[in-house]
């Protein structure tokens, strides 16, 4: 019995000292000390970074403020907008209050505070590890939107050097998540502006042709009537960000419907999916504005039978898309220009969706455009299968 209880006793020991060498080897894998200092600051910022970059909320300072501290170093921290404290760490509700002048006096002039033991003249002085520290603005596009306050036992030398630079750190998180902002506000912005470009056109022409079928065909007339109701639905719900390539398709085919009607025998549909994209993530209004771009401008005009081809191809990361018709074409030099939005004729669904692509996934990601006068009109867009920051919500 003693002799397996030595032997689990000398296992353990092994056990213990393998785990300190391999941590030892860690460490020095980093290289100096301030090597080391600086990985674990860099760290400790990329773990506050994510909650800062939702705003300045309460929710983002209580999950940011405990990294906050590891990166300040001291005892207390203290996060707060216009409004009052957001969030504290190591500070109890006596402190905060004895900080609020000091608060108000760095949102009011924009400069930081020194708090000294004066200040903090707490009940029990003698035992208080929160005599000193610093308040430094948050300050966002030249607007003072909050306040980081640091405190400690002592102030050491550097520490409004060190605060004003981790405040810098987190006003520029700030500065980022209002650029996500106005980028998601873009963009349903011109989302908006592609439908009252587009709907009143469509709108027009499937009502014409819905009233065509009404004493002809009344069967045919409702169904009709039920895909316009449909599509309307659709286009103009409430979307997230992003819809699936399945419902885009969906949108699509209720449009070539209706406009099937419309032309008849004029008009003949391929269309091709390959069934591993449709659940594929994109914004809203990426295909069909291509569709009724090749229909309106490429087929109508022609006096001939037209004939347009969608293709959408699993290529390996990423969903290939293609919307090609044999109508007449375009000027290539115009179509550059509509792509830029220096064109006020036509292709405004073509910039809206050029511009969108290439927020959403990079500039690489606009749509290529091969045309020419009576040759047609080929596009093509690829998506990516998956993208950092792609989501439903």
């Amino acid at each position: 019995m003693k002799e397996a209880l030595w032997l689990v006793l000398i296992a353990m020991m092994i056990l213990i000292v393998g785990v300190v060498r391999f941590a030892f080897r860690g460490q020095r894998r980093l290289g100096t000390p301030t090597q080391r200092a600086a990985h674990s600051a860099l760290r400790t910022a990329n773990l506050a970074a994510p909650a800062l970059r939702t705003g300045l909320n309460k929710d983002a300072a209580q999950r940011s403020i405990s990294h906050l501290r590891d990166l300040l170093g001291t005892r207390g921290v203290v996060v707060a907008d216009i409004e009052g404290v957001l969030a504290t760490e190591g500070v109890d509700a006596a402190h905060c209050a004895l900080l609020t002048p000091a608060i108000q006096a760095a949102l009011s002039a924009g400069r930081p505070q020194v708090v000294t033991v004066k200040d903090l003249a707490c009940a029990d002085p003698n035992f208080c590890e929160l005599q000193c520290g610093v308040v430094v603005p948050l300050i966002t596009d030249g607007r003072i939107v909050g306040v980081l306050a640091a405190l400690d036992t002592t102030a050491p030398a550097g520490l409004l050097r060190l605060c004003s630079e981790v405040a810098q750190f987190v006003a520029t998180q700030l500065e980022l998540a209002d650029l996500d902002r106005s980028r998601r506000r873009a963009v349903q912005a011109e989302l908006q502006f592609l439908r009252a470009q587009i709907s009143p056109h469509f709108i027009y022409n499937a009502l014409t042709a819905i009233a065509s079928f009404v004493r002809s065909d009344p069967d045919r007339a409702r169904d009709l009537l039920v895909e316009f109701a449909d599509f309307i639905r659709f286009s103009f719900r409430s979307h997230g960000q992003f819809v699936t390539m399945a419902e885009e398709i969906r949108l699509v085919d209720t449009y070539l419907d209706l406009e099937r009607a419309r032309f008849g025998d004029r008009l003949a549909v391929t269309l091709r999916v390959a069934p591993e994209v449709l659940g594929v993530l994109l914004p809203p209004f990426v295909l069909q504005p291509l569709v009724e771009n090749a229909v309106h401008h490429g087929i109508e005009p022609s006096e001939h039978r037209g004939h347009l081809e969608i293709v959408i191809l699993d290529a390996d990361t990423e969903a290939l898309i293609t919307v090609e018709d044999d109508g007449i074409g375009a000027d290539p030099g115009r179509v550059r220009r509509s792509l830029r939005g220096t064109s006020t004729d036509e292709g405004i669904g073509l910039h809206n969706v050029d511009e969108r692509l290439r927020a959403v996934f990079g500039e690489e990601r606009g749509l290529t455009i091969e045309t020419a006068l009576g040759a047609g009109t080929k596009v093509t867009m690829r998506i990516p299968k998956f993208h950092s920051g792609v989501g439903t919500g």
